[in-house]
């Protein structure tokens, strides 16, 4: 979270240097694994609107899910930020954003309502056996999680993305299921809220 204070810092240094030192094959083969764990998930196929995100600096890439067979017939989301909040579009074209991920562009993509979406996969720097995720920072996903009323909130990670514990902080949102390469955490049973 922006602001926060402890040891977030430094595990979300930790990781992000971890994960960018994968050798890019191997990120690729942990993330092809990672992405048929999540199509097999009943709260996937469950869900019509998923939101997705691209990854950056070495995160969990799932740029392969849409064209999986378990996809069809899905629309996909995608986070765009501005001014502190972020919205979720359908991209009708891409462009760099403001932090340099890619982006829906708001002029050719069609806007989300939070309360259709029914999967959000979050990325992250570190998560605990809790449902903890730490982000970049921003509190971006903090603060449009509980938009999504009826989402699972799932967190795709690499396992050696793990910690212990996690400092959490008031304004977190925990995830109810997080994905790795090597398994599925179901932290909180049913979907939804």
């Amino acid at each position: 979270m922006a602001g926060e204070s402890g040891d977030g810092p430094e595990i979300r240094k930790k990781h992000i240097l971890a994960r960018e030192g994968l050798a890019p094959a191997e990120r690729e083969t942990r993330s092809l694994r990672a992405v048929e764990r999540i199509a097999t998930l009943p709260e996937f196929r469950a869900a019509s609107v998923v939101m997705l995100y691209r990854a950056v600096r070495g995160e969990l890439n799932l740029d392969t899910l849409p064209q999986h067979p378990a996809s069809a017939g899905k629309r996909f989301a995608y986070p765009r930020c501005s001014g502190g909040d972020m919205a979720a579009l359908i991209p009708g074209a891409w462009e760099k954003g403001a932090f340099g991920i890619p982006e829906p562009a708001e002029d050719s993509s069609q806007a989300v309502s939070p309360a259709d979406i029914g999967l959000v996969i979050c990325p992250g720097t570190a998560f605990d056996e809790q449902g903890g995720r730490l982000g970049m920072g921003g509190g971006y996903y903090d603060r449009f999680l509980p938009k999504c009323g009826k989402a699972v909130f799932v967190m795709a990670a690499f396992e050696s993305q793990r910690e212990e514990r996690l400092p959490q902080h008031g304004q977190d949102v925990p995830m109810d299921i997080i994905v790795t390469e090597e398994k599925v955490r179901r932290i909180r049973k049913g979907a939804g809220r």
